[in-house]
């Protein structure tokens, strides 16, 4: 994504916009912990590895934020969400 929304959040209907800017938000953030994890694969600075992967993880923790409240105003978003994690356990048991 690197700085791109990749929907045209002008065309977007108001009363989902905040769920679009989120999952924005979400895309971001998976683009930034890709990145990171990409850096420090690539780098031999002990220092410089270990500060991109600690950023990494707080990206992931931005995931998180970003998908508590998507999950809060978008009830179908949560219940999918549920069932393909049932559908994943029960496929791995």
């Amino acid at each position: 994504m690197l700085s791109n929304i990749p929907i045209n959040l002008d065309k977007v209907k108001k009363e989902d916009l905040d769920k679009e800017i989120l999952r924005a938000g979400i895309m971001a953030e998976l683009d930034a912990i890709n990145l990171y994890e990409q850096l420090a694969s690539m780098t031999t600075n002990k220092k410089i590895k270990m500060i991109l992967l600690d950023i990494a993880k707080e990206e992931k923790t931005h995931v998180g934020e970003f998908q508590t409240l998507l999950l809060f105003l978008d009830k179908q978003q949560a219940e999918e969400l549920q069932k393909g994690k049932e559908e994943v356990e029960e496929l791995i048991k």
